[in-house]
Parts: structure tokens; C-alpha cells; sequence
């Protein structure tokens, strides 16, 4: 597999703790905007919700072919995919931190895969 984005920030920023490959939901425009490389995941991050993972902030441009009921807005919450099993040791990572105010554990995207 390529990657099409790589997030240089998260490697420098953040201390690794864990690393998940997921699925992410897309409509066809985002994956042909995406497969041109105009998005963007430095400012993106992932956040529980209701018991799924969600990819927030993640900028995905306009494709700009595409018929103007498929467009929609570039930096919309998207679902990622991921196993179930995943998701529950996902989740004690956010919960057991947000207590503490010294050390926070943010979850971000460090690349994205054709």
C-alpha cells in the first residue's frame, strides 16, 4: 500500500502510544478528491462517540467534477471503521486520561493508505 497523506506533525508532536488501521466512510467525490491529494489531516483527530470512532476535522476539498448534490462539506465528522474489539481498547484510553489534567491522550491520524 501507498500512502497518499502523511502527518509529520502527529510523529514530532505526539508520543505514540498505540496505532490502528482503520476504514474511513467517504462518498465518491471525497475519494477521488482524496486519490488527488487534496485533503488535509494535520488538524484532524479521532473522538468516541455513542460507541463509534469518528474522524473530526479531517479537510477533504470539493472534487470538482462532481454533481452538486454529492458535495458536501470538506471538514465533516466522518465514521472510521473499526473492528469492535478495537473500539472497546479505544475507549479506555480517553476515559482513563480525561480525568487527569497533567498528561492528555489525543488520537490522530499519522497517515492515510490507498
Amino acid at each position: 500500500m501507498t500512502s497518499i497523506l502523511i502527518n509529520k506533525k502527529a510523529r514530532r508532536e505526539y508520543e505514540i502510544l498505540d496505532t490502528y488501521e482503520a476504514g474511513i466512510v467517504l462518498s465518491g467525490p471525497e475519494v477521488k478528491s482524496l486519490r488527488l491529494g487534496r485533503a488535509n489531516i494535520g488538524d484532524a483527530y479521532a473522538d468516541a462517540r455513542e460507541g463509534e470512532i469518528w474522524l473530526i476535522n479531517c479537510h477533504i476539498s470539493e472534487y470538482f467534477n462532481a454533481q452538486k448534490e454529492f458535495q458536501f462539506s470538506p471538514t465533516r465528522p466522518r465514521k472510521l471503521l473499526l473492528h469492535k474489539k478495537e473500539i472497546r481498547k479505544f475507549l479506555p484510553h480517553k476515559k482513563q486520561h480525561s480525568d487527569r489534567k497533567s498528561k492528555a491522550v489525543t488520537s490522530t491520524p499519522a497517515r492515510a493508505m490507498k
